[in-house]
C-alpha cells in the first residue's frame, strides 16, 4: 500500500480554499519537477500544476490559472498547492508525483511517478 504523502484535502464550499501538502522525495537535479495531478470519478487523470525543483518555475493547466498556486520548500522537501476560489469541477483525488522532462512533457500526467495515496478534495454546497 502506498504511503500517505499528501495531506490537506477535505470538503469545502464553492469559493472556498484549501492548501494541499506533499512530502516529496529527497531528490534534486536539472529538469526535475514535482507536480499535482488529479482524478475525478469516472475520468482520466489530468495535470494540474508543476514546479521546477531547481529554479522554481511554475506551470498550470488553464482552468486553474489565477486560482491555484504551487510552491516548494526546498529545505523540507515539501510541495504545496494553494487552491482558492474552488469550484465543484475541482472535485477530485489529488496526487503529487515527480518527473524529469521539459516544460512540455511535464503536462502529461503519464510521465509522473506517484508515491502516495492521494488526498480527496470535494467542493460542494
Amino acid at each position: 500500500q502506498a504511503p500517505q504523502v499528501e495531506s490537506g484535502g477535505g470538503l469545502v464550499q464553492p469559493g472556498g480554499s484549501l492548501r494541499l501538502s506533499c512530502a516529496a522525495p529527497r531528490r534534486t537535479g536539472r529538469n526535475y519537477y514535482v507536480g499535482w495531478i488529479r482524478q475525478a470519478p469516472g475520468k482520466e487523470r489530468e495535470f494540474v500544476a508543476a514546479i521546477s525543483w531547481s529554479g522554481g518555475e511554475t506551470y498550470y493547466r488553464d482552468s486553474v490559472k489565477g486560482r491555484f498556486t504551487i510552491s516548494r520548500d526546498t529545505d523540507n522537501y515539501t510541495v504545496y498547492l494553494q487552491m482558492n476560489n474552488l469550484k465543484p469541477e475541482d472535485t477530485a483525488g489529488y496526487y503529487c508525483g515527480s518527473t524529469v522532462g521539459t516544460s512540455v512533457t511535464i503536462r502529461n500526467w503519464k510521465t509522473y511517478t506517484y508515491w502516495g495515496q492521494g488526498t480527496q478534495v470535494t467542493v460542494s454546497s
